[in-house]
């Protein structure tokens, strides 16, 4: 359930934008092609526990194969706009040409981060989301390719859990965020959650380059 689910007034900026995250909020557009936002504010708030991250059997062989290249933060507009496209089960997104260029500026201030997969020198998934001190925010992903989009997920909490991080907020739950683990709290439970995590500090990029698959499920599978 979501309420105070109200149009944005005046201009929203890249620092309107951090504000809004810090105390719990964040946008959406109406539709791809309409430039209007509103605000979001859940009752029951998605976040998948990062000491209790699920990796399924299957795609634990699959990340373990190393299908695809994963990169960070090497193409993050084209990410987002991939994520924006028309996908099978989804004709539209709420993802408009205003809040690409809203995190993007976050990006360019190092508060909005994306993780790709390549295969074959294409980009055939990835997710993008934003960071304020050990929180992470997830904002969309897509999967052009089979388990793209889901190893980017386990690449992102492996980096999320080296990094120092204590949140990684999903706004909702569906089905497909339920089987990592994705759990719903109450709006009150989530911003005493959300106040510790930005109030330390995180690494986005402790995991380095060049991780190795087996430390990747490694990193996902051991609990605190």
């Amino acid at each position: 359930m979501v309420d105070d689910d109200t149009d944005t007034e005046g201009e929203v900026t890249a620092d309107i934008l951090l504000r809004a995250y810090a105390y719990g909020v964040f946008p959406m557009g109406e539709s791809r092609d309409d430039p209007s936002l509103y605000w979001v504010d859940p009752q029951e708030r998605g976040i998948i526990p990062l000491d209790g991250f699920k990796l399924p059997r299957k795609l634990r062989a699959t990340v373990r194969k190393a299908p695809f290249d994963v990169t960070t933060d090497t193409v993050f507009r084209t990410t987002m706009e991939a994520c924006a496209m028309p996908a099978e089960g989804r004709s539209s997104t709420w993802i408009n040409e205003r809040i690409v260029d809203l995190y993007c500026e976050l990006h360019e201030r190092d508060h909005a981060h994306s993780v790709e997969c390549w295969q074959d020198g294409k980009l055939v998934g990835g997710l993008y989301g934003v960071s304020i001190g050990a929180a992470f925010f997830g904002e969309s992903m897509f999967s052009r390719v089979t388990d793209a989009s889901k190893v980017a997920l386990v690449h992102l909490v492996a980096r999320l859990r080296r990094g120092g991080f204590k949140l990684l907020d999903t706004q909702f739950v569906t089905d497909h965020l339920a089987q990592f683990g994705a759990i719903e709290i109450p709006r009150g439970e989530y911003r005493s959650c959300l106040a510790e995590a930005i109030a330390q500090e995180a690494d986005f990029y402790s995991l380095g380059a060049g991780v190795g698959a087996d430390e990747i499920v490694q990193s996902v599978s051991q609990t605190s």
